[in-house]
């Protein structure tokens, strides 16, 4: 486990977030990046499906963050569907940041300026503990999906 202390400043905000909440789990620091599932499954000793990726997007031009299984893609159609919207796309990086004030492949579920609109990947909750990212592409954490959706209080919906 890591000292709060010692966590990058983004990541010190995430864990702040999670105790707030009252969900007990810790940011831990990779030593390498993992900015994608693949490199966080290997940094964690997990299936690359257990790894929630945050990705923020618009639906309908306001960010949205959708907690995603890396076993897959979203579909945007099957998307826009779930969550009712017209247009679904990738958010810029600017927006992005703005949003979350994190970067792109270390968006944690917590830890933005104001609560963004969630929706949870139903895929996720057939792992006992899923890992999301701490706030940096070099930070994440364990959780389990029902601490997911304490800390997001979105639904779980199909996103593929």
């Amino acid at each position: 486990m890591t000292d709060a202390d010692s966590l990058p400043a983004r990541s010190r905000i995430v864990q702040e977030h999670l105790e707030a909440a009252g969900v007990r789990t810790r940011v831990v620091v990779l030593p390498e990046s993992a900015r994608t599932a693949a490199e966080a499954a290997a940094a964690v000793g997990c299936e690359v499906g257990a790894i929630a990726n945050s990705l923020v997007l618009t639906a309908d031009g306001e960010p949205v963050l959708v907690m995603t299984s890396g076993a897959h893609r979203v579909d945007f159609g099957v998307l826009a569907e779930s969550i009712g919207a017209s247009n679904v796309a990738m958010a810029p990086a600017s927006l992005v940041r703005e949003a979350t004030g994190q970067a792109i492949g270390g968006v944690a579920p917590v830890g933005h300026p104001a609560p963004l609109r969630s929706y949870l990947d139903e895929d996720l909750q057939g792992f006992e503990e899923i890992w999301a990212a701490g706030g940096t592409p070099h930070t994440v954490m364990p959780l389990t999906f029902a601490q997911l959706r304490t800390l997001t209080d979105g639904p779980s919906i199909r996103v593929a």
